[in-house]
């Protein structure tokens, strides 16, 4: 009968991601990942093999982490789903340095298919989900009737990810703050204004 495990796997790549994001991918070692979960490296080389199966699955837990926020958004007003959805997405402890190395995870999305792929499928739930939302505002008349709604959620997917970067350069405020105020910006031009 095998042992139950004192680490489930989600935490072990909650870890593993937040690892990353302090240190960069480069810089993270199987031991390092290790004393972070408190396991051994065989115990991680066991469950998910080398360090790039480990970092694929941590990088696939991230973009879970980073779609399902808006996907299951909860809130009367659709463009407040929108808008509390991708601010429930950023970690409130985001630091200018932690994004820094999450933008070297992005070099991994970019750059090697596998992390690609994960991060692709991820891409295309966000806007779909945005698109989703979007549409409800606009039956809901939170919209214009003009507005193009494909073309609006690929401008708040677009204002998502260039946020996250403005935020590290200017440093101005919370992460959270910061992607609020840039998404609400991006969609008031389409907003129906209330009399």
């Amino acid at each position: 009968m095998p042992r139950p495990r004192t680490v489930s796997d989600e935490d072990v790549l909650d870890g593993v991601l937040a690892l990353a994001h302090r240190v960069g991918p480069g810089k993270l070692t199987l031991a390092a990942a290790a004393r972070e979960v408190g396991l051994s490296p065989a115990t991680l080389i066991q469950r998910f093999g080398t360090k790039h199966a480990l970092l694929l699955a941590a990088d696939r837990r991230g973009v879970e982490r980073w779609v399902l926020p808006i996907e299951e958004a909860e809130h009367p007003s659709p463009l407040d789903r929108i808008i509390e959805g991708l601010v429930g997405a950023v970690d409130p402890d985001m630091t200018p340095e932690a994004m820094a190395n999450s933008v070297a995870m992005l070099q991994l999305d970019l750059a090697e298919p596998d992390f690609h792929t994960v991060a692709l499928l991820g891409a295309r739930r966000l806007r779909a989900a945005i698109e989703h939302h979007l549409e409800a505002a606009s039956i809901a008349g939170e919209i214009r009737d003009t507005t193009d709604v494909t073309a609006l959620a690929k401008l708040i997917e677009t204002t998502y990810h260039g946020a996250m970067i403005g935020w590290a350069l200017h440093r101005e405020g919370s992460l959270a703050d910061w992607m609020r105020e840039q998404i609400e910006a991006a969609l008031q031009p389409s907003r129906v204004l209330s009399s």
